[in-house]
């Protein structure tokens, strides 16, 4: 390996939006998440995210064609 061209690599804490925090390696200084294992629903087993921006909504009426199609 050539000397000199790798990044540092340090032992940092990352902390997540819910307040844990937990200690891994990376060439970042620092790292913030908006969501962990901690606070995942599919971890959790809690639904906790809300579809505000209707998403799935969005999704029906754009394909609606499509769909009805199919029905016949």
């Amino acid at each position: 390996m050539k000397s000199d061209i790798h990044p540092e690599y340090h032992k940092i804490k990352a902390s997540c939006a819910c307040g844990s925090e937990f200690e891994l390696g990376s060439v970042e200084q620092e790292i913030n998440v908006e969501i962990c294992s901690g606070c995942h629903p599919f971890f959790t087993g809690k639904q906790k995210l809300i579809d505000t921006a209707g998403r799935i909504e969005k999704f029906k009426k754009k394909y609606a064609k499509h769909f009805s199609d199919q029905d016949k």
